[in-house]
């Protein structure tokens, strides 16, 4: 099988936010969420959650679900966001919060500092080559003592030559993706004054993977995702 064409990230969301759902759908992501939701306050009542790379949504809906006053979701792709504003209509309809949905990108957030209690980012980071560029801004719109939940791709993956791909029509593409060690996460968390409270390394439940599905064996015997709880110390 041909190598799929890799794409920056706006031009891979715009094609493949049609068919992108607003919840985990494959198995690397299922195993990455539950290691997510797991660290997610279990109440987010009165708080202010920021969704940074909020995608189609799937974080959002889940604060939504856990009570949080004020979601505020940026993305760089208006695709996606047009996929979240869809997803959430349904949802905060039944609900109380005030919900905010953006177009920004990662790198210079167009949000303003401290406003969250929680910050999530969803295998985000890594379409950025800047780790710490990235990092010091969720810290900059994080209120002090407040919480970040961030995700990425194991580093293992990409050694072992892992791609985020995805089909548009009869064409196979990829998201173009930067590997972070965890060395990097601790450097960049020690500069910016972010407290690593938490690390997770959640590994693929075998329950999860389609019968018949074609994978990397190997994904079995590693951890798929990187999962960190930060703290903003001041």
């Amino acid at each position: 099988m041909s190598r799929p064409s890799i794409l920056n990230p706006a031009e891979a969301y715009a094609l493949w936010a049609h068919s992108y759902p607003a919840h985990a759908h494959n198995p690397v992501m299922q195993a990455e969420e539950r290691a997510m939701l797991g660290l997610m306050p279990a109440t987010l009542q009165g708080q202010a959650v920021l969704d940074a790379g909020c995608g189609s949504g799937r974080y959002m809906l889940h604060a939504l679900r856990r009570g949080a006053a004020r979601l505020t979701g940026v993305d760089l792709s208006p695709e996606m966001l047009q996929c979240a504003v869809a997803e959430l209509g349904v949802l905060q309809s039944d609900a109380a919060a005030e919900v905010e949905l953006v177009q920004g990108s990662l790198a210079a957030l167009p949000i303003p500092d401290a406003l969250a209690d929680l910050t999530v980012c969803g295998l985000v980071v890594g379409h950025l080559e800047n780790l710490q560029q990235a990092l010091a801004e969720l810290r900059r719109v994080t209120r002090p003592g407040g919480i970040l939940l961030c995700s990425d791709v194991h580093p293992i993956g990409h050694a072992l030559g892992w791609l985020r791909d995805f089909k548009s029509g009869n064409q196979r593409y990829a998201v173009r993706h930067t590997q972070h060690l965890y060395s990097d996460w601790h450097a960049a968390c020690a500069a910016l004054g972010l407290q690593i409270e938490q690390v997770l390394e959640p590994m693929l439940d075998p329950v999860d993977i389609p019968a018949g599905a074609r994978f990397d064996r190997m994904a079995l015997e590693v951890p798929v995702a990187l999962v960190f709880q930060l703290r903003r110390q001041a």
